[in-house]
């Protein structure tokens, strides 16, 4: 399914565990550095560096920019460790995140009851889900590096439903979830 941000809310409650998607418009990059702030901002009443409503972020740090490219590898990370943050994220708006790996079920919930998906990209496959980003701009935190938060355009971005909005998750029931 193609899917052009921001994504629509009904867009996501036809899309089901194990889906593939393409994605295309803008995507936010935001690793755990930068989820902190983002949730230091919401704690003081501040606005974020982006609106979050129909919104996607890729939990990806960029390799260094080649000449002539758009952005370095842009592979994904391990996404439970911003599962502390996902829900409140979910709670106002964001569409879907993007990571790899299975989360807590509290983000699974948190999908459910927010009507937000989380997708998961290949691993190891950052420079191939690079040629699909077709502009990069450092847009909060510079300071934090490949931490930084980015917006990207993107061109047909690839991802697969990890969890759905009716609660289903493509990975195997039995999984352990040490991390609740």
């Amino acid at each position: 399914m193609q899917l052009t941000t921001p994504i629509d809310k009904q867009a996501l409650a036809e899309l089901r565990a194990g889906d593939e998607v393409e994605i295309t418009g803008t995507v936010y990059t935001a690793r755990d550095a930068a989820h902190v702030k983002l949730l230091e901002l919401l704690d003081t009443g501040q606005a974020l560096p982006f609106e979050l409503e129909g919104q996607v972020i890729y939990y990806c740090g960029p390799a260094p920019t080649p000449p002539g490219k758009a952005i370095g590898s842009a592979g994904p990370t391990t996404a439970y460790r911003m599962d502390a943050f996902a829900p409140r994220l979910y709670a106002l708006g964001l569409a879907a995140t993007i990571g790899k790996g299975d989360r807590s079920m509290s983000v699974r919930e948190a999908c459910k009851e927010c009507g937000a998906v989380y997708l998961v990209a290949v691993g190891g496959a950052g420079a191939l889900l690079a040629e699909r980003v077709t502009a990069a701009e450092v847009i909060a935190y510079p300071e934090l590096g490949p931490e930084a938060i980015a917006r990207l355009t993107v061109e047909a971005f690839p991802a697969i439903v990890g969890y759905d909005t009716a609660g289903n998750s493509v990975f195997p029931a039995d999984a352990q979830h040490p991390r609740g």
